[in-house]
């Protein structure tokens, strides 16, 4: 059992003033903001304390403590996927500031490859939201956004030293300035780099193996905002990232490496209510085995553009209003995969959209969407969708709301599932399907000093025409089944404020049904009814937190029912729970503040297994140092 410290340098004067969970009102904001249209369906944004603790950890780390996303884990450093409502991998939108970064050939993200510390914003989406977001949306989305900053200089340096020789360190840096009586400039640099060394002090656990691995990550992320007094605004955003898997490194023979790069750029243009948008991305994976003599090389380039105009109508006279957004966005994808059999493999989507935001009355809001996407040689389905929320009860101390949704879901078959040669299949369908949902929200205030949040949500997906690389026919893939994913969702939360004392907790559980309902060749028939892989049935996760001044202590706990591993449900991985622990305290000299964090992960030492049927590391340790500097003087240039 190892020890970890982390030393960082954070320069910003907020830094242990963590806001709490913040609630979405219904308010005009200009830029792609897709919850604003997404009236009816559950969103979860994750708070800034939250983003804080975790600024060394991936989303995985965090949204398995917050949410009920089911997550697949290879192993520490190894790739992790997103089973959300039930769904598989490929179903989970990952949108970096309005732009799906799904991996075109993969069609799913590695969420091990995404830190926390990169993002200003982090929203959870629940259910289908293809209307809105376009493909993949199937059981939820990932929203990752960045914000401008409006005046001062922030400057950190942070370093995390965690047990098993494993270690992280960042710089960031945040910085505004008036470069004229019309113009304000505005940015935010984050560079970070790690190391997961995973030397283990043993090599099994009850009998089971730990898999040998090594992992290192580096990239920056970098946003610049440049805004006018007459309503325009121009940003820039760039997002490298590398990331390096050795299995087994020390077997010269039977190692593997797998080395992945992501470049990812973005230009965004906005006149008043009129926005355009360009980006490039390239996606970069390269695989060997042994010596490395016989790399794999493939690499994929998006082109992506986007334009899209606003409306707004107001009625005075029954304080009602509706918005509307219209808009198309165009994609063009360059691959070149040594499985494919060519040279390159080319592919154009295009998109066309309109949102609509109805505010019918004070406590009556109604969302309406239509999405139609074009794919060469594809006809992907008219994606509709419409949501409601209506305020039951409304008043100083207490609100109830009632919310549904309605809409259908799609996704475009992989360039992996098309075009690998032998295996692939160029007639593919895509896949669709019908959400439905329906939930309440409560909010009570009692006094001055506590507050209470609880959500109940439940819902329904029917997925046809789902993709399975069918083993039966050397996994030839094809669109073998007819998927139904339902399930309840319960969340509760409440906060106390006291002088200079807080106090707050925050608990879900999920019930998950997920199974195959149809079959569509003899070899599927037998596993009809039978909940999918790796999904859990039954899965909650609590965090409570008491805080005095600057110092606050966290405990958080995940539980997870047991997961199948076998298609027909003859083998499973028992359930588990996992405890952590958290101490932080911040040290304010002027404008150098300190804030020290210690941590503790699955502190009883919880024995389970990962999707490779391999052991997880037990108890392990973090310590962890950020130093920042702010200074909240305005400058001029």
């Amino acid at each position: 059992m190892a020890v970890t410290a982390s030393i960082c340098i954070f320069l910003s004067e907020n830094l242990l003033a963590q806001k709490d969970s913040v609630q979405l009102n219904p308010v005009t904001v200009k830029g792609f903001v897709p919850e604003k249209f997404m009236s009816g369906l559950k969103i979860q944004k994750i708070d800034s304390a939250a983003l804080t603790q975790f600024r060394f950890g991936n989303i995985s780390d965090l949204l398995s403590l917050y949410t009920p996303i089911a997550f697949k884990n290879y192993g520490p450093g190894q790739l992790n996927t997103a089973s959300f409502r039930g769904t598989s991998a490929n179903h989970t939108a990952v949108l970096w500031n309005g732009l799906n970064i799904n991996s075109p050939t993969l069609g799913q993200s590695d969420f091990s490859t995404i830190p926390v510390a990169g993002f200003d914003q982090l929203s959870v989406q629940y259910g289908s939201a293809a209307s809105i977001v376009g493909s993949d949306a199937v059981g939820g989305s990932i929203l990752l956004n960045s914000n401008a900053t409006h005046e001062g200089m922030q400057l950190s340096v942070c370093r995390q030293q965690e047990s098993f020789n494993n270690h992280q360190m960042q710089l960031t840096g945040r910085y505004a300035a008036t470069l004229n009586d019309r113009w304000n400039f505005s940015g935010k640099t984050n560079v970070y780099s790690g190391r997961m060394n995973n030397h283990f002090p043993y090599s099994e656990r009850k009998l089971y193996a730990l898999l040998p691995s090594e992992s290192s990550q580096r990239g920056i992320v970098q946003d610049l905002f440049l805004q006018s007094k007459n309503d325009q605004e121009i940003s820039a955003h760039v997002w490298l990232t590398s990331n390096r898997l050795t299995l087994t490194p020390d077997d010269q023979a039977g190692r593997e490496l797998t080395l992945t790069e992501a470049y990812r750029t973005m230009l965004r243009y906005r006149i008043k209510d009129l926005t355009f948008r360009t980006a490039w991305v390239r996606d970069v994976i390269d695989y060997a085995k042994g010596d490395y003599a016989l790399l794999d090389h493939a690499v994929t380039d998006k082109f992506s553009s986007r334009a899209e105009k606003d409306f707004q109508w107001n009625f005075k006279k029954s304080e009602s209003n509706i918005q509307m957004k219209i808009g198309g966005e165009w994609t063009h994808y360059r691959s070149q995969v040594a499985g494919y059999g060519t040279s390159h493999v080319t592919e154009n989507r295009g998109d066309l959209f309109m949102l609509t935001r109805w505010q019918a009355t004070p406590r009556w809001v109604v969302s309406a969407n239509m999405r139609q996407a074009f794919v060469t040689n594809f006809d992907p389905p008219f994606t509709p969708s419409i949501g409601t929320e209506y305020e039951l009860v409304q008043d100083l101390n207490y609100s109830l709301k009632l919310k549904g949704s309605w809409g259908r879901s799609y996704r475009v078959p992989t360039l992996n599932e098309r075009y690998w040669k032998e295996l692939g299949n160029p007639d593919i369908k895509p896949e669709s399907g019908w959400n439905k949902e329906i939930g309440l929200e409560q909010n009570y205030l009692s006094g001055a000093n506590h507050s209470f949040t609880t959500s109940l949500t439940a819902y329904h997906n029917r997925i046809k025409d789902w993709t399975y690389w069918n083993p039966s026919k050397s996994y030839h893939v094809e669109n073998l089944q007819q998927v139904l994913a339902r399930g309840i969702e319960l969340q509760f939360g409440w906060r106390h404020h006291a002088q200079l004392w807080k106090y707050g907790t925050n608990l879900g559980y999920a019930l998950n049904k997920s199974e195959q309902e149809k079959a569509y060749d003899a070899y599927s028939v037998d596993i009809i009814g039978k909940q999918l892989v790796f999904v859990p049935m039954h899965s909650g996760n609590g965090n409570a937190f008491v805080q005095y001044q600057n110092t606050r202590l966290t405990a958080q706990l995940q539980t997870i029912s047991k997961r199948f591993s076998t298609f027909d449900n003859s083998q499973f991985l028992n359930g588990y729970t996992l405890a952590n622990l958290m101490a932080e305290t911040t040290i304010s000299l002027n404008k150098i503040k300190m804030r020290f964090q210690a941590q503790a992960n699955n502190i009883t030492n919880t024995f389970y297994l990962n999707v490779r049927n391999n052991a997880m590391p037990g108890r392990s340790f973090a310590l962890s140092l950020t130093m920042s500097y702010d200074s909240k003087t305005k400058f001029f240039l």
